[in-house]
């Protein structure tokens, strides 16, 4: 691992960057193009691939000039690899031009100089409270990758930013990429509509009127590279667990598709159960994503029996303003040869169910499908259906039988986005949001909310463990 350090490092001085004590410059953008931008770009401490998922397409309203602010190490070479790679990619090349400060007072210098207005996060998240803290202090909007916070004490300090955020009238906003898969907004939009989804049931401890489970893969491949992760990212003290890291995307979804456009509050949220357990990595498959040949001492309190004990999953039932609603993350080593994340949701409907399915029978894409047909016989449900599919926002949106009391719909390819291109999508939103100077009123609350509502998840949890 360290022969792969020195040679990342010599590489990337040699032929990326120029030359300067770890401040790396090419050419300056044109001023008069400048003037036209609303944005610049900051990127802070970047450990995760998400950060470069931002960079993935050139923006209008976003200068090419991107400040890189980030301590030594492995972790922000290979975030330049990554831009490196979007700019050299023969279709569609991106144009980044990487600036880069690796002092050990990186943050402190980031603070000072303010080279940008937009603060990128994505990376290790015990520190990113303080770096969000930091950043909005400074006069500066930040796009953060979930999670926000991992531990319930630093609640109150994210609520106290959010406050501090407004009164600077600056922005504070989280990356939430699921919004934007094409089965999920399908599903919100149906469940929106009475005369095939009825309404929301209230549900109940043993069936929910929400469920929404994940399954993730700690080997995985992106922009067509197997992606390495940093060693921290196994220990939950600096990534988080599971029950508050993915499932951020989950509960954000419950909030997003069940209380549309509504203001959410903690007091509407009541914690009924949860758990956590623990994803067992040997040694080989932690040299397979890390590089590193051994679990490094900060991990040793998780290794029993001579593998490591990651607690990466997780489950909370609560009820969010009265309604039941159950969210589940698993994390495994793997996925199956041709398979991936997959996702499974489930909004029970009086008239019907809205099931999102992503298996080996979908061939792994979401699959959208309305069961448990109630109060129609499947012809004019079939009717009533494609009178709907014709209002939603989407051509070409196809209805198929499946089976006596089911259909499901067939999405267009051209619909079909991947989740790396969910970022850019995000980013777009934030840059709106940035022109117009404010989030929506009700975003600031559910990001609180939603924050509260994993939190409390976490330290239930741990509770039920002793």
């Amino acid at each position: 691992m360290k022969k792969l350090f020195l040679y990342l490092i010599t590489i990337f001085v040699v032929t990326y960057c120029g030359s300067g004590d770890s401040k790396h410059q090419t050419t300056k953008s044109d001023s008069s193009m400048e003037k036209t931008r609303q944005a610049k770009l900051i990127t802070l401490d970047p450990g995760h691939f998400h950060a470069a998922l931002v960079q993935k397409i050139m923006y209008d309203q976003v200068s090419p000039e991107v400040h890189v602010y980030a301590p030594q190490g492995p972790d922000y070479l290979q975030h330049l690899e990554r831009i490196k790679a979007y700019n050299a990619r023969p279709v569609n090349p991106t144009s980044w031009n990487e600036i880069v400060y690796t002092g050990p007072d990186f943050l402190e210098k980031m603070i000072t100089e303010k080279s940008g207005n937009v603060v990128v996060l994505s990376g290790n998240n015990m520190k990113k409270t303080e770096y969000i803290t930091k950043s909005v202090n400074a006069g500066l909007n930040v796009l953060a990758d979930k999670p926000m916070i991992i531990r319930p004490e630093d609640f109150p300090s994210l609520e106290a930013t959010f406050k501090t955020a407004r009164e600077k009238g600056v922005l504070l906003y989280d990356i939430m990429t699921e919004r934007y898969e094409v089965t999920t907004i399908l599903q919100k939009l149906l469940s929106q509509n009475t005369k095939i989804f009825g309404i929301l049931t209230t549900g109940s401890k043993k069936e929910p009127a929400v469920t929404k489970i994940s399954v993730h893969h700690f080997s995985k491949v992106v922009s067509g590279s197997q992606v390495l992760r940093p060693a921290w990212y196994f220990d939950v003290q600096q990534q988080g667990e599971g029950i508050v890291d993915v499932t951020t995307h989950l509960v954000d979804l419950v909030q997003w598709e069940c209380f549309p456009e509504q203001i959410l509050n903690p007091s509407d949220i009541n914690m009924i159960n949860a758990k956590r357990w623990p994803t067992i990595i040997s040694k080989e498959e932690f040299k397979g994503v890390t590089g590193f040949d051994d679990f490094p001492g900060y991990l040793q309190k998780d290794v029993k029996d001579g593998k490591l004990n990651v607690f990466a999953n997780g489950e909370m039932l609560y009820q969010i303003k009265g309604i039941f609603a159950k969210v589940s993350v698993e994390w495994k080593y793997q996925a199956p040869p041709g398979g991936g994340d997959t996702h499974f949701s489930v909004m029970h409907g009086t008239k019907c169910d809205l099931v999102i399915r992503q298996g080996t029978e979908e061939k792994f894409l979401p699959v959208l499908y309305l069961e448990k047909i109630k109060g129609l016989t499947m012809n004019e449900f079939a009717a009533e259906l494609k009178e709907v599919i014709k209002t939603l926002p989407y051509d070409s949106l196809q209805i198929e039988s499946v089976n006596t009391t089911a259909f499901k719909i067939n999405v267009p390819e051209k619909y079909r986005v991947s989740h790396e291109e969910h970022f850019s999508q995000v980013t777009a939103k934030f840059l709106e949001y940035l022109k117009a100077g404010k989030l929506p009123e009700w975003e600031v609350p559910g990001m609180i909310t939603k924050y509260y509502t994993t939190t409390s998840a976490l330290k239930l949890a741990k509770e039920n463990k002793k």
